[in-house]
C-alpha cells in the first residue's frame, strides 16, 4: 500500500469518526476548522490519486448529476403505518388487551419515514416509505444527511427505518426572508420537499437530520426492541432519544405526558408518542391488519394552543371577489414556528365565536399546519371592545360588496377590482396552471403597479426591455421570464381552462372538458344540458362555464390569447402503437408502482381513453388496492377488471 493510499484511508476513518461525534453523539472533539482542513486534505489527495478514491468517502456525500426522476423500489419489509389513539382511555384499552407486556415509549418524530439498506458494511439504498409497499429510491439524497453513516462495522445484510426531519433552526433559516409566500408551512413539509429534490446538492443545503426507530431486517437475531437500539447505536446510528421501557401503564402515561411537556423545548418537531411492544416474538405473534401493526399505537397530542392578542382583522380579496378575513396577531411561537396571522375562515365564523379586535384569543394549528383561532378568552376582554362589523365595501376598490348566500361569503361586485385582477393573474401563472416560472406574487404586483399588465392577455405582450427596467430585474432575468412566458403558450387546452379561473372548475374538471370538447371555440356555444351530460360536471359548475363564455370580455380575452399564439385546442398525437385503440379505461384504488397520472398517460400513449366513472361503455376497470364503489359497479355491470400487471402486459411493457 502506497503512502498516499494509506493516508486516504486514515483520513476517511478520521472524518467518519469526527462526523459521528458531531452529528450523532453531539459531542465534537475537534473544531470546525480542524475538520475542514482534514476534509480539504482528503479532497486534494483523491483528486491527485483518483485510483485510491473510495466511493463511500465523506467527500462523496454530495456528488453526481441531478436526477430526471426517482426510481420506484419495492420494500423488502413493508413499512406500515400506526393506528392513532387520541386519549389515555383509548391507550389503556390497547394496553389492557395485552396483559403485562413490556413496552417501549418513544417520541413520534414529525418528518418523513425512510428505509436504509446496508450490505457488506456500506449504504446501498435509501428509499421513501411511499405507500408502505413501494417507495422512491432517494439514495443520493440520503447520503447527504450527515447523521446517516455511509459505512458501518457490520458485514451482513441490514435494513433500518428512520424518520428524516428538518431541525427547527434549519427550518427557520430556510424560511428567513421569504415574505412572498414561497416558504414552507412547517418543518415536516420542508423535510419532505428537501429529500425529494432531484438535485442532491440542494438536499445537502437543507441540513436534514434523522432518528432511527426500528430495525427492519438483520442477519443477527434479537429478543427485544431495546436490544436492537443498543446494537444500532453501537454501529453509529442516531437512534431515537427520550425512550422509556416499562410494563407499568401509569409509567407509560407519565412518560407520554413528559414527552408532551418537552415539545416546545425540543430542537425538532414531534406530533405524538409511540407505544410499541418491546418483545419481538410477541410482535410476530400479534402481526398486523391492513398494514397497521397490532403491537403498537401512536398517541397523538392535541394541537398546541397559545394565547395572544388579536391586533386586527385584515381582509383579502380573492380572484373570484370573495372577501376572506384573516387575523393579525401579536407574534407567538406555536408548534415550532412564529405565527403572526391566522385564518378566520369567513364572517360567520367571526360572528359565531364573537371575535373582536383587541381580544385575547387561543391559537392552534389545524392539522398542525394552518393557524386558526380556537376560542376567545373573554375573561381578558375589555368592556369597551365593539362587536366586529363586516365591511360593506371592498377594501381594494371601494365598490359595494354583496352577501353570496350560496357560499356564505361576501363578494366584491366590481370585475375591474385590482385585487381580483392580481389574484387572477397569480392563478393564471401558477405551477398547476400555465406554469410561468419566475413570476411570483411580488412580480405580478410590480407589473400591475407599473401599468404593464392589466389582464392575463397582457402577459403575452411583455417585452424584455420593459421588464429589465423594473426593480431587481436585470437583462438576464427579463430574458428568462420572456422565455418562460413563451413556453407557457403550448401548455394545452386543459391547463388553459383551469388557468382562466372559471368558478368551480378545478384541474380534473378542466381536463375532462378539454378531452370531451377539444377546442375552446366549442365552449362559446355549449349549453348547460350538454355540459351536465358529462359525469364530471354538475349543474352549478355547468352554469358557471356557460356564464363565463357568454360574457363579452371573455370573447375579447380568448381572441387576444389566440393572436398571441396560445394553444387553445387539444393536439391529437397518433399513438406509437395502438394496443388500446377503441378501449376505455376507468381507474380505481392505489396501483403498486404506477401513479394515476402515469397510468392515464400510458393509456393515451397507446391509443386508449380514460373515463372517471364506470358505465356500459367501459372496456376495463384498472384496479388497485383500496378500491371503492367503482369496483362494485364494475362487478354489477360485468366489466372486465384487470390489475396493474395485466395492464402492463396489454401494452407490452412487461
Amino acid at each position: 500500500m502506497t503512502e498516499q493510499e494509506q493516508r486516504i484511508k486514515e483520513l476517511i476513518k478520521l472524518l467518519d469518526y469526527h462526523s459521528k461525534r458531531y452529528y450523532v453523539d453531539d459531542s465534537p472533539e475537534i473544531s470546525d476548522y480542524e475538520y475542514d482542513m482534514l476534509f480539504r486534505e482528503l479532497e486534494t489527495l483523491e483528486e491527485e490519486y483518483p485510483q485510491y478514491a473510495d466511493p463511500h468517502s465523506p467527500t462523496k456525500r454530495v456528488g453526481g448529476k441531478a436526477l430526471d426522476k426517482f426510481e420506484k423500489v419495492r420494500h423488502d419489509v413493508p413499512m406500515g403505518s400506526l393506528t392513532d389513539v387520541f386519549s389515555f382511555e383509548e391507550l389503556r384499552s390497547f394496553l389492557d388487551k395485552n396483559g403485562t407486556a413490556e413496552y417501549s415509549v418513544e417520541p413520534k418524530i414529525d418528518g418523513l419515514s425512510v428505509s436504509l439498506v446496508y450490505d457488506g458494511g456500506v449504504l446501498v439504498r435509501g428509499a421513501t416509505r411511499g405507500d408502505g409497499l413501494v417507495g422512491e429510491n432517494v439514495t443520493p439524497n440520503v447520503r447527504t444527511i450527515r447523521s446517516i453513516p455511509l459505512r458501518i462495522d457490520y458485514d451482513g445484510h441490514l435494513e433500518v427505518r428512520g424518520e428524516v426531519f428538518m431541525p427547527r433552526e434549519s427550518f427557520n433559516a430556510l424560511n428567513e426572508g421569504r415574505e412572498d409566500g414561497s416558504g414552507f408551512a412547517n418543518p415536516r413539509n420542508a423535510a419532505a420537499g428537501s429529500l425529494r429534490q432531484l438535485d442532491p446538492a440542494i438536499t445537502a443545503e437543507r441540513k436534514l437530520d434523522i432518528f432511527i426507530f426500528n430495525l427492519q431486517k438483520c442477519d443477527k437475531s434479537f429478543k427485544t426492541h431495546s436490544e436492537t437500539f443498543d446494537f444500532l447505536r453501537s454501529l453509529g446510528f442516531k437512534v431515537l432519544p427520550y425512550v422509556k421501557v416499562t410494563s407499568d401503564p401509569d409509567e407509560i402515561d407519565a412518560h407520554i405526558r413528559k414527552i408532551g411537556e418537552m415539545r416546545d423545548s425540543l430542537s425538532f418537531d414531534i406530533d405524538g408518542a409511540v407505544v410499541k411492544m418491546n418483545d419481538l416474538s410477541l410482535r410476530e405473534e400479534k402481526g398486523s391488519v391492513g398494514g397497521r401493526p397490532k403491537w403498537a399505537v401512536a398517541y397523538k397530542y392535541p394541537p398546541e394552543e397559545k394565547i395572544t392578542k388579536l391586533v386586527d382583522i385584515a381582509i383579502q380579496v380573492g380572484r373570484t371577489g370573495v372577501l376572506t378575513p384573516n387575523a393579525v396577531l401579536e407574534p407567538v411561537k406555536l408548534a415550532g414556528t412564529t405565527v403572526g396571522r391566522a385564518t378566520l375562515h369567513n364572517f360567520n365564523y367571526i360572528k359565531e365565536k364573537d371575535i373582536r379586535i383587541g381580544d385575547f384569543v387561543a391559537v392552534h394549528k389545524a392539522g398542525d399546519i394552518i393557524p386558526e383561532i380556537a376560542f376567545v378568552d373573554t375573561s381578558k376582554r375589555s368592556s369597551l371592545l365593539p362587536e366586529y362589523e363586516p365591511p360593506k365595501v371592498c377594501p381594494s376598490c371601494g365598490e359595494p360588496v354583496f352577501a353570496d348566500e350560496e357560499e356564505a361569503a361576501l363578494r366584491c361586485t366590481n370585475s375591474e377590482c385590482p385585487a381580483q385582477i392580481l389574484r387572477n393573474i397569480e392563478h393564471f401563472v401558477s405551477k398547476d396552471a400555465m406554469d410561468i416560472d419566475g413570476m411570483g406574487p411580488q412580480l405580478v404586483k410590480m407589473l400591475y403597479e407599473n401599468g404593464l399588465v392589466r389582464s392575463i392577455a397582457d402577459l403575452y405582450t411583455l417585452k424584455a426591455g420593459e421588464l429589465a427596467g423594473l426593480d431587481r430585474m436585470g437583462e438576464k432575468s427579463a430574458s428568462n421570464l420572456i422565455s418562460s412566458i413563451e413556453q407557457s403558450k403550448g401548455r394545452g387546452l386543459a391547463r388553459l381552462l383551469y388557468a382562466l379561473g372559471i368558478r368551480q372548475i378545478g384541474e380534473k374538471a378542466a381536463a375532462s372538458l378539454a378531452e370531451n370538447y377539444g377546442d375552446i371555440e366549442r365552449f362559446f356555444t355549449l349549453t348547460v344540458d350538454e355540459l351536465t351530460s358529462l359525469s364530471d360536471i354538475g349543474l352549478i359548475s355547468a352554469e358557471y362555464v356557460v356564464n363565463f363564455f357568454a360574457h363579452p370580455n371573455t370573447r375579447t380575452l380568448i381572441d387576444r390569447l389566440k393572436d398571441a399564439g396560445v394553444l387553445t385546442f387539444v393536439k391529437t398525437e397518433k399513438a406509437e402503437v395502438a394496443y388500446l385503440d377503441g378501449l376505455t379505461f376507468v381507474l380505481t384504488g392505489k396501483l403498486p408502482t404506477l401513479g394515476r397520472s402515469e397510468a392515464e398517460a400510458l393509456i393515451k400513449k397507446y391509443g386508449g381513453k380514460t373515463s372517471s366513472s364506470v358505465s356500459k361503455a367501459t372496456s376495463y376497470l384498472l384496479c388497485g388496492d383500496d378500491a371503492g364503489s367503482k369496483l362494485t359497479k364494475a362487478e354489477a355491470l360485468g366489466t372486465k377488471i384487470i390489475d396493474e400487471d395485466m395492464f402492463l402486459r396489454m401494452i407490452k411493457e412487461k
